[in-house]
């Protein structure tokens, strides 16, 4: 054996073999060698002297006989479209290499159920899923049922939105279903083709049934997707892209190469990498990374993949698999990295880069370094339709009934229908109660049934509109009014029911065309004002969570669609709100409640602007009155306005 060098290899020492049996498309060879990642990191493997690389080529490996392949120590093997991967492992078999990736692992990564199900077994998170497996395209199964807003699978129940994945992991069709109370649709998500990764289709509501598929929970994660690359099971790379479920459209450099972050993994997102990389036997591979709520999950495990355009990437990869190999084949010597790296010999040395930007750097009046830490925005919504709302007294017991299923049998709480599953069954308890035939007005008590039945039809019509729901602009309160005791109905006890409620139906107020633009216009201008400079950064900014953006929307559909075009703006996005809105708009409208008192001082507000409005002679001069400053931008109350009110409630009912 021959002496040992700095470079940690003999001039006499026969060289490792490590065979790179792989398609040609996925490492390019000779002039080429530069322009693929591995080839980048073969390129520097070598640069260390101890390694000889082999490559096998498409005719050794598709046309040859596996006893004329050459012979090595390593093997570097992976499938790829037209791979025979049994071939390659009926070589590993008759000259036993070491393996970078075991090969029989690798028809796991082809089956997504198989996937799920060893992730599963590590003890790794997933997002919460269920299988549905048919032998032939479009059978009927009597476990899968899909109704407007939801599926069901052997009894587990997943409401839009939700992701739905073919089982072969091989086709990259992904659907992503919206609710019908964001407005409803689906997203197709793909292979990148040109600037676009994903479609957004209105129109379409039901799901695929051609095949067997993965139904998942969709899990919201701020509009950023982490993809972490593993080289052994200590060391793991991430970096961050704009999520194709918002908009699709990939964000490139100058160079036309998507754009990417590196982000930090958390102590608990590398032991996930560890045991990705352990559970599957695969050395190098990468997966998908989600975020969401302060936990993190793994989903989608790809074999053999590596980090584009990251020279920092190629040397540490370069690194790892040289101690990976020496261990393996010559574990008598050193494998510690040598102090310069053999193709950093007649490199300059490089002043250290780091993360410096910890804020804007303003230097206060006292001489101290400030920083910004937090910018809060609280914005109304867009210009919007009129509000219209529907009143009834109800003591039927269908819809009685009704608002106990949805308030957990609370017999004096309040209930709200909103979903399409909700309004629907309220539609189908109103259709019933309607009368066929219209009753007369002779009586007090018929007039009154005649209202009633009217005001039964107006919320029938209203939910009916528009042949599906889109429940994100009309609403429901019940609200028990009376209430009695009754024996229970075991006979062993008495119980609360409710026997009067008060149905409010709410609808309109539908955010106008001019109040989208409004919204998205209000989110660029936050953004070039707020962030001069940043341009795009900021989506960088919020991906690689140096920023933790939170947008927050009321239940309402008007300010939902503003906080999707408001977050559209910001964000320089594309595309239609919907995705956008289920992505980046938390519907948290705890976070909006800034009182608790508040509803007492609306009451207060309401109160005295009907006295402003009623008694206008108490207010001789509206305009620019102190008594009323929120006037001045307008042209005041005329003086006979208690008087015009009732004439024009008169006009708009004889108009409709």
């Amino acid at each position: 054996m021959g002496e040992v060098t700095e470079a940690g290899w003999g001039e006499e020492e026969e060289k490792i073999k490590v065979g790179v049996c792989v398609m040609e498309k996925k490492v390019k060879c000779g002039s080429e060698v530069l322009s693929a990642p591995m080839g980048q990191i073969l390129e520097r493997l070598q640069a260390f002297g101890e390694f000889e690389v082999i490559y096998f080529g498409d005719k050794v490996i598709l046309e040859d006989p596996i006893e004329s392949w050459p012979i090595c120590d390593c093997l570097i093997a992976f499938y790829s479209t037209g791979y025979p991967l049994e071939k390659a492992e009926a070589y590993a078999t008759l000259r036993k290499p070491f393996l970078v990736n075991e090969l029989v692992p690798q028809h796991l990564l082809h089956d997504r159920r198989k996937v799920y199900e060893r992730v599963e077994l590590f003890g790794i998170p997933v997002p919460r899923y269920a299988l549905v497996n048919r032998e032939f395209p479009y059978q009927e199964l009597d476990y899968f049922i899909e109704e407007e807003d939801f599926v069901e699978v052997h009894g587990s129940c997943f409401w839009k939105p939700f992701v739905e994945k073919p089982v072969d992991g091989d086709d990259h069709s992904i659907m992503i279903y919206y609710p019908s109370s964001a407005g409803g649709g689906m997203k197709e998500l793909f292979r990148k083709v040109g600037n676009r990764s994903s479609e957004f289709h209105s129109e379409v509501r039901r799901v695929r049934r051609e095949g067997s598929y993965i139904y998942e929970e969709f899990m919201p994660t701020g509009g950023t997707d982490v993809k972490v690359y593993t080289v052994g099971p200590e060391y793991a790379h991430a970096e961050a892209r704009k999520s194709p479920v918002v908009d699709g459209v990939v964000m490139r450099n100058p160079d036309g190469k998507e754009v990417r972050y590196p982000v930090l993994l958390t102590p608990n997102e590398k032991q996930m990498a560890r045991d990705v990389c352990i559970a599957f036997r695969q050395a190098v591979c990468g997966f998908d990374l989600l975020r969401c709520e302060g936990r993190s999950y793994v989903c989608d495990v790809n074999g053999w993949s590596f980090v584009k355009n990251s020279y920092k990437y190629y040397d540490d990869a370069a690194c790892v698999l040289r101690k990976m190999l020496l261990d393996a084949k010559a574990p008598h010597l050193s494998s510690t990295i040598p102090p310069t790296l053999p193709w950093k010999i007649n490199e300059p040395v490089q002043p250290s880069e780091g993360l410096t930007r910890q804020g804007s750097g303003i230097i206060g009046t006292f001489g101290q370094s400030e920083e910004l830490r937090c910018v809060i925005a609280i914005i109304r919504h867009g210009d919007r339709t009129p509000k219209q709302k529907v009143k009834l007294k109800v003591t039927e017991e269908k819809l009685l009934n009704l608002m106990l299923k949805y308030n957990g049998g609370r017999p004096r709480s309040e209930t709200k229908l909103k979903s399409a599953v909700e309004l629907q069954d309220l539609l189908d308890a109103t259709r019933i109660l309607v009368p066929r035939t219209r009753p007369g007005r002779g009586s007090d008590s018929e007039a009154e049934d005649f209202e009633h039945a009217e005001k039964l039809r107006q919320v029938k019509a209203v939910l009916e509109e528009g042949g599906h729901f889109s429940g994100i602009y009309r609403k429901v309160q019940l609200k028990p009014l009376k209430w009695v005791r009754v024996l229970k109905s075991n006979g062993e006890g008495e119980e609360e029911r409710p026997v009067e409620a008060l149905m409010i139906l709410k609808y309109g107020g539908v955010l106008t065309h001019a109040g989208r633009k409004q919204a998205e216009e209000l989110g660029r201008y936050f953004r070039n004002n707020i962030y001069p400079g940043e341009g795009t950064g900021l989506l960088r900014l919020h991906s690689t969570y140096r920023h933790d953006l939170k947008i927050y929307s009321s239940d309402e559909g008007r300010v939902q669609m503003s906080a999707a075009g408001f977050a559209k703006g910001l964000l320089d996005l594309e595309g239609p709100l919907t995705p956008i809105l289920v992505s980046l708009v938390s519907k948290d409208s705890s976070m909006l409640d800034g009182l608790d008192n508040a509803s007492s001082e609306m009451e207060e507000a309401k109160a005295r602007l009907n006295e402003i409005v009623t008694f206008p002679a108490k207010i001789v001069h509206s305009n620019g009155s102190s008594e009323c400053p929120w006037m001045t931008d307008g042209a005041g109350l005329p003086s006979n306005a208690s008087e015009l009110l009732p004439k024009l409630v008169n006009i708009l009912a004889s108009e409709t």
